[in-house]
């Protein structure tokens, strides 16, 4: 810090709040730190008593706070969000739209490993509603050496680390298996839930047939859906080990790129993912009827979002993919499906 006539502090930074004193009126921080005094703010200074102050000098190779932070708020930023201004240091990110958030968590960590950098954001592959906070970001003190920020942006690399991606409308296909179903016997209580999960992202169901359990009769039905324009298809029921349960293998026989048949998810073990050439094919386990979140709940943002189910995000589930059966459900404000 120097000492210097408030006339010469044009540009300089305060470096701790300064407190101003009127009679009955007020009294509080009428400059808080890291302000960067201006011309204007000389006569307000001087009433203060402020003949000489302590400032920070700022050279070229160090960056203010305010500087600094909007730099880490573009480093985050991608499509279908906005910064906010910067506020005691920090800035923060919110959703434009309702969509998939997605976390680069590998550069992430590397950013948060260079020294003074902080960056805090809520957890991806959830689905987020439109104004809701997304992330934060600052650096520690209040003047950064520019070498800290310019191996922030090397890390960026004009790459976006937060991604938003906005739910696309599709046609939706299920397929009901089960004799107990096919010929009557109990009503089906699948295909309403289903509907109610993929009608909260905006999508229809366009085509819906009840299968008897017969592998070529389900897979006829699979390929009747693609065939009538459904861009998504689901199949629920038939998907245990039990020999009379076929949905698996009925999927697998229409041609379809199988990525994963089980998930390490309780519940959801029994999950199956594949597509159809582009068109995802998913089975679903029973337990997708009777509770309330499971793996489905968990991989429906992805498909709803155009974003692809890999092996690897499949296999990543396990970690936290042990569901603690709350007597009320928090999902997704607990630790079910934070593994990726």
């Amino acid at each position: 810090m120097k000492k210097i006539r408030v006339e010469d502090a044009i540009g300089h930074v305060i470096p701790h709040d300064l407190t101003r004193i009127i009679k009955g009126e007020f009294k509080g921080p009428a400059f808080k730190k890291g302000h960067i005094i201006e011309e204007s703010d000389i006569p307000v200074l001087l009433k203060m008593g402020k003949e000489h102050i302590y400032v920070l000098e700022i050279d070229e190779n160090m960056v203010h706070e305010v500087e600094a932070a909007e730099v880490l708020g573009s480093i985050c930023k991608g499509e279908n969000m906005s910064l906010t201004g910067v506020s005691e240091g920090k800035i923060g990110l919110k959703a434009d739209i309702d969509g998939f958030f997605q976390v680069d968590r590998d550069r992430l960590l590397k950013l948060n490993m260079i020294d003074d950098v902080a960056i805090a954001t809520r957890h991806g592959n959830l689905p987020v509603k439109k104004g809701d906070s997304l992330a934060g970001a600052r650096v520690i003190p209040l003047l950064v050496e520019k070498n800290v920020l310019d191996e922030a942006e090397a890390i960026w690399n004009k790459e976006p680390i937060l991604s938003l991606k906005p739910f696309i409308k599709k046609n939706i296909g299920i397929i009901t298996t089960g004799s107990e179903v096919y010929h009557g016997r109990i009503k089906d209580q699948f295909t309403p839930v289903i509907k109610e999960k993929v009608e909260a992202f905006g999508s229809e169901v366009k085509f819906h047939k009840t299968c008897d359990d017969d592998l070529n009769q389900i897979k006829d039905a699979i390929l009747e859906a693609v065939e009538s324009g459904c861009d998504f298809v689901l199949c629920t029921g038939g998907m245990s080990v039990d020999p009379d349960d076929l949905t698996p293998g009925a999927i697998k026989e229409t041609g379809a790129n199988i990525i994963s048949y089980g998930s390490p998810m309780l519940p959801g073990s029994m999950f199956l993912v594949s597509y159809l050439k582009d068109i995802p094919v998913l089975g679903l386990p029973g337990c997708v009827m009777f509770m309330k979140t499971t793996v489905f709940d968990v991989i429906l943002p992805f498909i709803m979002s155009d974003t692809e189910v890999t092996k690897k995000i499949i296999a990543e589930l396990g970690y936290g993919g042990f569901c603690l059966g709350c007597d009320n459900c928090h999902y997704p404000n607990c630790q079910y499906g934070k593994g990726i």
